[in-house]
C-alpha cells in the first residue's frame, strides 16, 4: 500500500464535546503527542518518499498552539504540504484572528475551519469568518467545513443534496451514540459495503497520539510507535485483515455475520452497524479496534 496523505490527531482533546464527532473530542479527553511523537511520525513518512500531505487536526490542534507551530515548520521544512484542521474557537476578533494565524503564512497550505450548528449556533460562525478574513489578509487557503444535522441529512437523500458547502453525518464516534435515533432508519440488511472509506487503497492515513495507524478511526493497521511505518504499510493484506477483510467482502453485514455479533433490524447508514458491531468486538481485537478513546472510553 502507497499513501500520499498522514493525518496527525495531534491532540483528542478539545474545546467542544460535539455530538457527531468520529473520535469522541472534548474537554476532558486525553491523548496528545509530544514534539518527539511529531519527529517519530514525519521522518518515516518522508522516507516513504510518497507522502505529499500533511495535517494536523484532532481534537482541537491549537490547543496546544507552541507544539503546532514547531511540528508545522518541521513539515514544511521537510518539503510536505501541510494543512491544518481547526474550530477557529480563538478568532473572537479579526486583530486576535491575525495574531493567531500570522505564524503560519507561508507555511500552510490548507487551513480548514469546521464551523456548523454542533459547534456554534450558526452554521457559518463569526469565528469561521473572521477566520477567513485573517487568512484572506495573510494569504493563506482556507476552507470551511460544514456537517449537516441528521434531519438535512435524511432530506437530502431524497432531494439528491444537501446545501452548498454542507456534508451529511456519518453515525460513528459520538455520532452513533448521540444523534443515530433522530433519523429513519434502514434495514440491517442493506449495509453491504463501506461507502465512504477506500480500506484497500486509501491514500491517506491517520495516525493518533498513541501512535496508531487508522484507516478509519478505530480500525487501525499497527501502531507507529512500536513498528516502522513502511512495514506496517508494506505488510498490510486487506484481506487477511480482521476487520476490514470482512468489511471489504461484504460490508457492515458481513462483519456481524462473521463473528456472529447480536444486532438490532435497522441502523442510522453503515457507519452505525460497523460502528456497533466493532465495539462488541473490541475484547477479542483490543489492538486493532483501539484506542479507547475512540470508543468513548475515558
Amino acid at each position: 500500500m502507497q499513501i500520499n496523505g498522514l493525518h496527525l490527531l495531534l491532540t483528542y482533546q478539545c474545546t467542544f464535546e460535539c455530538d457527531h464527532c468520529f473520535v469522541w473530542g472534548s474537554p476532558f479527553q486525553q491523548g496528545t503527542m509530544t514534539l518527539s511523537d511529531v519527529r517519530r511520525i514525519l521522518h518515516p513518512a518522508k522516507d516513504l518518499k510518497t507522502v505529499e500531505w500533511i495535517y494536523f487536526e484532532g481534537g482541537e490542534p491549537t490547543l496546544y498552539y507552541p507544539i503546532l507551530l514547531r511540528s508545522v515548520r518541521l513539515a514544511h521544512d521537510m518539503g510536505f504540504q501541510v494543512g491544518i484542521v481547526s474550530n477557529a474557537y480563538w478568532a473572537e476578533g479579526l486583530e486576535d484572528a491575525l495574531e493567531w494565524l500570522r505564524p503560519f503564512a507561508g507555511l500552510v497550505d490548507d487551513f480548514s475551519v469546521s464551523s456548523d450548528l454542533y459547534h456554534y449556533s450558526e452554521q457559518i460562525s463569526q469565528q469561521s469568518r473572521l477566520a477567513a478574513a485573517a487568512a484572506a489578509q495573510l494569504g493563506i487557503p482556507l476552507g470551511t467545513l460544514s456537517i449537516a444535522q441528521p434531519e438535512q441529512s435524511e432530506a437530502s437523500s431524497v432531494q439528491g443534496k444537501l446545501p452548498p458547502g454542507e456534508s451529511s453525518i456519518m453515525y460513528r464516534g459520538r455520532a452513533a451514540v448521540k444523534l443515530s435515533d433522530r433519523i429513519i432508519h434502514q434495514p440491517w440488511s442493506n449495509f453491504q459495503e463501506c461507502p465512504y472509506e477506500d480500506l484497500i487503497d486509501p491514500g491517506r492515513l491517520h495516525v493518533d497520539p498513541l501512535g496508531y495507524l487508522h484507516m478509519c478511526q478505530g480500525i487501525t493497521i499497527g501502531n507507529m510507535f512500536t513498528d516502522p511505518l513502511y512495514k506496517l504499510l508494506e505488510t498490510y493484506e486487506p484481506a487477511a485483515h480482521p476487520i476490514v477483510g470482512p468489511l471489504i467482502a461484504g460490508g457492515p453485514v458481513e462483519l456481524a455475520y462473521r463473528y456472529e455479533v447480536p444486532h438490532q433490524d435497522a441502523y442510522a447508514d453503515a457507519c452505525h452497524l460497523c460502528y456497533e458491531t466493532r465495539r462488541a468486538l473490541r475484547t477479542r481485537f483490543p489492538e486493532i479496534l483501539a484506542p479507547d478513546q475512540v470508543y468513548g472510553v475515558f
